[in-house]
């Protein structure tokens, strides 16, 4: 099975795959990486992985300028529910719109809007750079702990305390609650996980974030929505 990485020109490409690869040989699992721009490499993955560094008009533009690559993803994605994960920029862009520098459409896979994070504490900077701590909500760890549905399985074995990487200035207010699977704070809660049928979008970046990457890659890659 073959996990296509999107390349449309935002984002480390080679750190992603790196990270993908190194799952997949520690979990023994049967899997192959491809970073590609052709949407019938997309249209054929078992797996597909959005990364996103940058803007939410440039990265969205560098998408649909790729001549039949968004309805390649609406039909591997929204009509044949291949397991997806949107990174950072790429979980944003799943929204209906952004507001980075103005009014922008999304793909609008998940309700919500990416809006400019403002924190009540004046003194965090922003971008929003550095280590945090993930935050499950009680439903989530709960379910976790009995195997219940209520715990998704791509936050399997990841817990609240666990450290992740983030770099970023706006973030994702999801129109449902039940959509957004984990949060940090900073200045308020901030949306680090979302998910939506075979859809998941994290604002860190797996890649970056060590151990909580890499079992949360593994997740992904043994999820079977």
């Amino acid at each position: 099975m073959n996990v296509a990485i999107i390349d449309y020109g935002s984002g480390n490409l080679r750190s992603a795959a790196k990270a993908f690869e190194r799952a997949i040989a520690e979990a023994n699992l049967n899997f192959s990486v491809t970073v590609t721009a052709r949407p019938d490499e997309v249209a054929a993955a078992g797996r597909i992985v959005l990364p996103g560094v940058g803007a939410f008009a440039d990265c969205m533009r560098g998408l649909t300028s790729l001549a039949g690559m968004t309805e390649a993803l609406d039909e591997a994605v929204r009509r044949k529910a291949r397991p997806f994960l949107g990174v950072c920029v790429g979980m944003q862009l799943m929204a209906g719109r952004g507001l980075e520098h103005g009014d922008h459409a999304g793909l609008g896979w998940v309700p919500g809007q990416v809006s400019r994070l403002e924190p009540a504490d004046g003194s965090l900077k922003i971008p929003h750079m550095g280590w945090n701590d993930l935050r499950i909500p009680p439903d989530q760890a709960a379910g976790q702990a009995a195997g219940l549905a209520a715990g998704h399985p791509v936050l399997a074995g990841i817990r609240t305390g666990d450290h992740a990487y983030f770099v970023h200035s706006y973030g994702f207010s999801c129109t449902e609650p039940a959509h957004r699977l984990a949060t940090v704070d900073y200045g308020g809660p901030v949306t680090a996980v979302i998910g939506r049928d075979n859809m998941v979008g994290t604002q860190f970046h797996p890649e970056k974030s060590q151990a909580t990457g890499l079992r949360l890659i593994t997740n992904f890659l043994k999820w079977r929505p």
